[in-house]
């Protein structure tokens, strides 16, 4: 086929495997066994339409593949999530796997024609949870969030484990005097490269983005692509787990505020949705059919066992005396589903040119296929009847689109607030917002709150707040006080006696300084801003005198019940909307001072 012909062709796959995984999703099956049929259809073995049996090019394309999924998973997990569960999911990546691997190794010993070290080599493969599945089912299910990110971080882990195991068994059977302190080198050498390559890569990526702007935010992707690829491609080089490095980095990249966030995870979320197409058609290719009524018994049996006895025994011997529930223990041991990681490094023996390969990849895929659809479709329903589910996503999407928003010239940022931050316990009328920023929506335990001037920040709330581009650079300097401090906390006001017969309004003065965030006026000090105007310079202030203030392009000096009056004329002269509701916001903020 000439170059028009390819694209015509895989432009057409894509949109069949949309189509079909719509219908998938109404199944509750994972996209990716669609993706896999279709592959299989149009191969050589069914259709003949496309004649492909090339492994090197499927492993290029699987490693390229899983390296764009688990950095879209790092970049949209939460580093705050990742840390409350950082022992469960690090031990059942870590140990879980190995248990996983080894009891189906001795499963596939005892059901099928295999030695040891390659059942233990099939165990090997199949025993690694998948990033897209896993990422893709958590998405759409309302399971607690602590089980959720969990799962998420297990699955962004164990992949190089799974990978590492793949690779030492087959060592031991190409290489018999390999020995097992060998083994172990290569596992630590692998594990601490990989970590220390991807997190850093992930904070300098960071760094550079907040201290360079970039001349268009399409350029803002690409930089993300290019850290993404220097973290796996070093990782890799320096002969260290690339995949964790992938999946570490997008951590680290966004654990911190960057510029223009949403349109890099927009970016890259999309990108792992090409990745996951092209990897399933592509594995889909390498199947043939014909062959796997051979291996469906076995695979069936492997399938159902992994899922019924290797992943919930790991499951429990792993987490032991931890603060999980029962019920819990037997969702996350139901949750180990299976997708490409599994058939991708199916295709690691026959390139190493072990025994019985091929055979290991058909019962490999078969098995996935069936434990892929048999728990992805009873995985929600097994929460919910376990009592483990919530009303919420257990990964909420993003609570507004910001294509729209950024056309405009703003940016929207999402903070979250750590425990020891320098805002908790303050006012959002105390987080000196600047007047190009505006806080839209706060979230505070799992729900929506709107923000208003006495609302107070706590530890684990997360701000959605709108920057225009132009004031962000300066926007991120106040990022940084809201993290480190120091912020002003307002003094109390005095008791004292208050000037109540002392009025005064006219012009604001320059000398006073700024009228949206005035140090003093009228020469008696500011001690606290209750409200900001937006459409222009003007506050509300409470003086140290025990008077009030508004400021602006009108100025006065009083009570609070004074200012509320002359705030009520001021709103019968109104000539815009704007200026209405400022004059309200200004009379609700002074009642409260009465």
């Amino acid at each position: 086929m000439h170059e028009g012909q390819t694209i015509l062709v895989i432009g057409a796959l894509l949109a069949v495997a949309l189509a079909a995984s719509l219908l998938a999703g109404r199944l509750r099956v994972p996209g990716l066994v669609t993706f896999l049929a279709i592959g299989m259809l149009v191969g050589s073995d069914a259709l003949g339409w496309i004649d492909f049996g090339n492994y090197e090019m499927a492993k290029a394309v699987g490693v390229a593949g899983l390296a764009l999924i688990l950095f879209e998973g790092g970049l949209a997990i939460e580093l705050r999530a990742l840390r409350e569960v950082a022992v469960p999911a690090s031990l059942l990546a870590l140990l879980g796997t190995v248990l996983t691997a080894a009891i189906t190794g001795v499963i596939a010993w005892w059901l099928l024609d295999l030695s040891l070290l390659e059942s233990l080599l099939l165990g090997s493969i199949v025993a690694g949870t998948d990033g897209a599945a896993v990422f893709a089912i958590m998405r759409g299910s309302t399971i607690r969030r602590r089980l959720a990110h969990t799962l998420e971080g297990e699955a962004g882990l164990n992949d190089p484990v799974a990978v590492l195991l793949t690779v030492a068994l087959i060592e031991l059977i190409t290489e018999p005097e390999t020995g097992a302190a060998d083994i172990a080198l290569l596992f630590l050498e692998e594990l601490v490269i990989g970590a220390a390559i991807g997190i850093f890569v992930g904070m300098a990526g960071a760094w550079a983005l907040r201290s360079v702007k970039l001349g268009s935010a399409g350029l803002y992707p690409v930089a993300s692509l290019a850290i993404g690829s220097l973290a796996f491609g070093g990782a890799d080089t320096l002969h260290g787990s690339g995949f964790l490095a992938v999946f570490l980095c997008g951590v680290a990249f966004t654990a911190d505020e960057i510029p223009a966030q949403r349109t890099i995870e927009t970016f890259h979320e999309g990108l792992a949705w090409v990745a996951q197409l092209g990897l399933f058609l592509t594995l889909g290719l390498l199947v043939y059919p014909s062959q796997l009524p051979e291996v469906a018994l076995a695979g069936s049996l492997l399938a159902i066992l992994t899922a019924v006895v290797a992943r919930p025994l790991a499951v429990v011997m792993v987490l032991g005396r931890m603060d999980f529930s029962f019920a819990e223990r037997i969702v996350l041991g139901w949750a180990g589903l299976r997708g490409a990681v599994p058939i991708v490094l199916a295709t690691f023996p026959i390139i190493a040119g072990v025994p019985g390969a091929h055979e290991i990849f058909n019962i490999v895929f078969f098995a996935v296929t069936v434990s892929t659809v048999l728990q992805a479709a009873t995985f929600e329903p097994l929460a919910k009847r376990l009592g483990v589910t919530t009303e919420h996503r257990a990964i909420p999407a993003p609570l507004m689109e910001t294509g729209a928003v950024r056309r405009l010239g703003a940016e929207v940022v999402q903070y979250a607030v750590r425990p020891d931050d320098a805002i908790v316990g303050l006012h959002v009328r105390d987080l000196e917002l600047p007047r190009d920023a505006l806080l839209n929506l706060i979230v505070q335990n799992s729900a929506a709150v709107p923000p208003r001037g006495s609302t107070v920040i706590q530890a684990r709330d997360e701000l959605h707040i709108l920057v225009r581009q132009e004031a962000f650079s300066d926007f991120q300097q106040l990022l940084g006080r809201w993290r480190r401090g120091p912020m002003q906390r307002p003094e109390r006001r005095p008791v004292g006696v208050r000037k109540a017969t002392i009025f005064y309004t006219g012009p604001w003065r320059e000398v006073d300084g700024d009228p949206g965030r005035p140090p003093q006026v009228g020469g008696t000090m500011v001690i606290e801003q209750i409200r900001t105007r937006r459409d222009e310079p003007g506050a509300v202030v409470a003086l140290e005198d025990g008077r009030f203030a508004y400021t602006g392009s009108v100025t006065a000096v009083g009570t609070a019940r004074d200012l509320r009056r002359a705030a009520e004329r001021r709103l019968g002269l109104a000539q815009s909307d704007a200026e209405q509701s400022w004059w309200r916001e200004v009379i609700g903020a002074l009642a409260l001072g009465q």
